[in-house]
């Protein structure tokens, strides 16, 4: 059974400022989440100095092509030894059962999941723009099944449909969930948001929480709190 965690999105733009930032941390080692902004700065040297650090990472691509690409892409990340990776469901079933052949062994490693509609996607974006008639949840939905049946470990959704998720493709099917921030706090440019503790009733297996912690005060203090309202009993 895959252990529910925090995890902290590094949205840094550098592989000096995410060091230095980690400094607080002591010996604490958070699962990191390592997106395009310091992978595209700092190339894969970044992902293989955290993990030598003893840090399990989320690398957050969102890859979105066709499937030949894809799966050859995803044969090239297979060597980084990352815990987690990411590509968009709007790619389709085929893309995305290429990736799972493109990671090949490294799947006993790396969960596979896929990003279904943004969390700074709201009801109006998917309708106007987008032009999905459908509501949110449906369409979100919708694009997990695709995606279990395709053979991926989870899904990235914003915690308000995780539960419309587990009813729909299984407990063991995984929601990573970003839009978490403090009920005090500003949700800057979310929209589908909830806190710590209201991730955790709507059954999230991974929050993803990133400004909330890194623009913080006191990071580590910060990031004691989401541990404690989400994985405290």
């Amino acid at each position: 059974m895959i252990k529910k965690d925090v995890i902290l999105a590094c949205d840094f733009a550098s592989g000096a400022q995410l060091l230095t930032f980690l400094g607080a941390f002591g010996e604490t080692r958070p699962f990191l989440k390592i997106g395009m902004e310091l992978l595209y700065a700092e190339g894969p040297g970044i992902v293989r100095e955290v993990k030598r650090r003893g840090h399990r990472v989320f690398l957050d691509l969102k890859l979105h092509d066709i499937p030949n690409t894809v799966k050859k892409a995803m044969a090239s990340l297979s060597g980084l030894g990352v815990d987690m990776v990411d590509l968009h469901a709007a790619g389709g079933s085929a893309m995305m059962r290429a990736a799972c052949e493109g990671l090949g062994n490294a799947r006993a490693q790396t969960l596979l999941i896929a990003v279904t509609q943004l969390t700074s996607t709201n009801e109006r974006t998917l309708r106007d723009e987008l032009l999905i008639e459908r509501s949110m949840e449906e369409t979100v939905v919708a694009y997990a099944k695709n995606a279990a049946q395709s053979g991926l470990n989870g899904v990235v959704c914003s915690p308000l449909e995780a539960a419309a998720i587990k009813r729909a493709c299984g407990d063991g099917f995984l929601t990573v969930t970003p839009g978490i921030r403090f009920a005090d706090a500003d949700v800057q440019d979310q929209k589908r948001v909830t806190t710590p503790a209201g991730a955790k009733a709507r059954g999230s297996d991974f929050i993803v929480v990133g400004r909330p912690i890194t623009e913080a005060a006191d990071p580590l203090s910060a990031y004691a709190r989401v541990c404690a309202d989400f994985l405290g009993e």
